[in-house]
C-alpha cells in the first residue's frame, strides 16, 4: 500500500501539514505516517562543569538535582510529542483518512528525513518548523538540509490549504528536471490539472527545446501542459509566471546543472522558498 510520510511539530504549520496530507492520501488511498523529532535541544542545557567551585557534596547533590531537571525535560517533551501525533492523527481521521500510524524518533531532523525508505512515496513538511524567526521571515534551518537528506520527494506545505488545480514546473533541462516532469506526469494526485512548464531561456535556446520535449511528454499524461519561454533572472521569473499563472504548486528538481540549480542547493535556496508563497514540490 502507498504510504506517505508527514512531519509534525507545534508550528504554524502542523494543520496545513495535515490538510495537504489527508487531500494527497484520499486520492491515492495512501497509508499516513506521523512523525514528531524529538530533538537535541536539551543537549545545550547540559550541567556546567562545577568542579572546585562548590564542595564536593553540595555538587553531588546539585547534580542529582540537574539530571532530575532533565529527565523531567525528557518526559515532558515525550509527553508533548504524543500529543502533537495524537491531534494530528485525529484531524486526519476527521478528514477521511483512516489508515494512520504515529512515530516519535529521538535525535536530528535531517537523521530522521534520511531515516524514512523508499516505501514511503514522499515527506510532507511545513515551510518553517515552529523555532523558525517568522520575524525575520527565515525558514527553518534544517529545511534545505533535510531536502538534501531526503531519498524520496518531499513536498512543502505552505501556511493554508488549498486543493492543487494548476503547477508550475521549473524547468532547467537536468535530471532532477526531468524526474520532475516524470514525478507529474506519473501523479495520480495531479491529474486533471493544468501544468506550466517554464523554462527560463531565450527563443531558440536548447532548453527551450528540451521544455518542449517535456511539455509534449506531459501531453501523453493525465495533466494539461503548456510550455513558457522567459528570458531573465530565475528567481524573479518564477515568482511572476507563479502569480499570473495562479499557481497552486511548484515543482522543481531539487539537483540541477543551471540556474536554477543554484536557487535549490545554492545561497538563494531560502529566498526562493521563502518568497514562494505556495506549496513546492522538491524532486531529485
Amino acid at each position: 500500500m502507498t504510504k506517505l510520510t508527514a512531519f509534525i511539530d507545534g508550528s504554524a504549520y502542523a494543520e496545513s501539514v495535515c490538510d495537504h496530507t489527508a487531500w494527497m492520501a484520499k486520492q491515492l488511498s495512501a497509508s499516513v505516517e506521523l512523525v514528531h523529532v524529538l530533538g537535541r535541544r536539551h543537549d545545550s542545557q547540559a550541567p556546567a562543569n562545577l568542579s572546585g567551585a562548590i564542595g564536593l557534596g553540595a555538587r553531588s547533590a546539585l547534580m542529582e538535582e540537574l539530571a532530575e531537571a532533565d529527565a523531567q525535560n525528557a518526559r515532558l517533551a515525550h509527553k508533548r510529542g504524543r500529543l502533537l501525533l495524537e491531534s494530528a492523527a485525529e484531524r486526519l481521521r476527521a478528514d477521511g483518512v483512516t489508515d494512520v500510524a504515529m512515530k516519535l524518533m529521538n535525535g536530528d531532523f535531517v537523521q530522521a528525513v534520511e531515516a524514512i525508505g523508499e516505501d514511503s512515496r514522499a515527506l510532507i513538511i511545513g515551510k518553517r518548523g515552529e523555532g523558525a524567526d517568522f520575524a525575520s521571515g527565515h525558514l527553518g534551518s534544517n529545511l534545505e538540509r533535510a531536502v538534501r537528506a531526503a531519498r524520496r520527494p518531499v513536498f512543502v506545505a505552505a501556511r493554508a490549504f488549498s486543493p492543487i488545480e494548476k503547477v508550475l514546473i521549473a524547468y532547467d533541462g537536468g535530471a532532477s528536471a526531468e524526474k520532475a516532469v516524470e514525478t507529474v506526469a506519473e501523479s495520480r494526485v495531479l491529474a486533471g490539472t493544468e501544468v506550466t512548464v517554464l523554462a527560463v531561456a531565450k527563443e531558440g535556446d536548447a532548453l527551450a527545446a528540451k521544455a518542449a520535449a517535456a511539455v509534449n511528454r506531459l501531453e501523453a499524461s493525465a495533466v494539461t501542459p503548456k510550455l513558457v519561454i522567459r528570458a531573465g533572472h530565475a528567481e524573479a521569473v518564477i515568482e511572476e509566471v507563479a502569480a499570473q499563472e495562479g499557481t497552486d504548486l511548484l515543482v522543481m528538481g531539487a539537483y540541477g546543472h543551471s540556474r536554477i540549480r543554484t536557487l535549490v542547493i545554492g545561497s538563494t535556496t531560502t529566498a526562493v522558498l521563502t518568497a514562494c508563497k505556495i506549496p513546492v514540490l522538491l524532486v531529485r
